[in-house]
């Protein structure tokens, strides 16, 4: 677990885990989130593969389209119903952490099954970090999100890559081997398969929203 915790400072004593309805984790860095996490909540049509891992939800939220009955009757005590067709499931598993007062959340299983379904989850990300100091990981790397200039830890040839959701904002770095200076990031592709030169490297930037993907070693 050395890149672990040379690449990532999220390390709270207490955080929950989110398993999304994309591909079960099979890294051991999102599954040792799992297996650490303070509570697990399953999005609704994660609870099987959550059970077959042979773990347990503390709690399930979503519309409940994509649990099976007998999954539903076996973990009754601990069902959520979120109906709102305003949202996706992930999102009101993150809305339903909030109103726990649960802040430091971790998801996994977010990717990997719809193309469009990750990058609108990746996405989200910009908006939890509103309110909630959030992450997302996957079986290859880190995504984090950004509202204020920041350090990351990192480790040298680590593998970075930036995207901005409000492309007006102007993004400086240091120790990164490409590095940006007060440069818009217009598209998707603009900031990426960058390079960290060192230990940690710098994101500055005075408006915006920022989401690095952090890959593992």
């Amino acid at each position: 677990m050395r890149t672990y915790k040379k690449m990532n400072d999220f390390q709270p004593e207490s955080y929950t885990v989110i398993v999304a309805d994309g591909s079960f984790p099979q890294h051991e860095i999102p599954l040792g989130y799992l297996k650490n996490a303070s509570r697990i909540i399953c999005c609704d049509g994660s609870v099987q593969n959550l059970v077959l891992y042979g773990m347990e939800p503390d709690a399930i939220v979503g519309d409940l389209d994509s649990i099976s009955d007998e999954l539903a009757t076996r973990f009754a005590d601990r069902i959520y119903p979120d109906k709102s067709q305003d949202t996706n499931d992930l999102t009101k598993a993150v809305s339903w952490c909030r109103k726990k007062g649960y802040e430091d959340i971790v998801i996994v299983g977010a990717t990997g099954k719809r193309e469009d379904h990750t990058l609108g989850n990746i996405s989200l990300l910009a908006e939890y970090i509103e309110y909630m100091n959030t992450i997302m990981v996957t079986d290859t790397g880190i995504f984090r999100p950004f509202l204020k200039s920041s350090v990351i830890p990192s480790y040298p040839g680590q593998q970075i890559s930036i995207f901005s959701i409000d492309p007006q904002t102007e993004v400086t770095t240091l120790g990164l081997k490409f590095p940006l200076n007060r440069t818009k990031i217009t598209n998707w592709w603009f900031a990426t398969l960058n390079e960290a030169l060192g230990d940690n490297f710098s994101l500055e930037f005075s408006t915006g929203r920022l989401i690095v993907y952090l890959r593992f070693a």
